[in-house]
């Protein structure tokens, strides 16, 4: 059974604490999840750099994206919500995540261009999810 914790309204980024480490490994040598390394660099950077306060990071177990693993999902109330994978669970990724989170968190609709984006983001979109009520056009 699933139990729904409610998290304040806002953008986030919501990271999967159980992902593997990496494609090769679940675990790294100290026996952690790449998941819990990524969601832990992402809380440390967010809570030293007033440049990320309006993202909020959160976590969870299990995004479903166990092919890619180390994923987070990018949301935000009536925004486009995205779902990337495949990082290295680490400060450089976490920085790529949430230098590209301020600005998505600034948009209107939660579109970046792409002349915007973070170099450590590109390549690592999984899919785009339409906000409830609206589709994409």
């Amino acid at each position: 059974m699933v139990t729904l914790r409610a998290v304040a309204a806002g953008a986030s980024v919501v990271a999967c604490n159980t992902c593997r480490h990496s494609a090769e490994a679940r675990d790294d040598a100290d026996g952690t999840r790449g998941g819990a390394r990524l969601a832990a660099a992402l809380r440390a950077l967010q809570a030293s750099d007033p440049a990320y306060a309006a993202v909020a990071v959160q976590e969870m177990p299990c995004l479903f994206a166990c092919g890619d693993h180390c994923t987070v999902h990018l949301r935000a109330p009536g925004k486009v919500g995205y779902v990337l994978g495949r990082f290295e669970p680490g400060e450089d990724a976490a920085r790529a995540i949430l230098d590209y989170a301020a600005r998505y968190a600034d948009s209107a609709t939660g579109q970046v261009p792409f002349r915007e984006w973070p170099a450590g983001v590109k390549g690592h979109f999984l899919t785009r999810t339409p906000p409830e009520g609206y589709l994409v056009e």
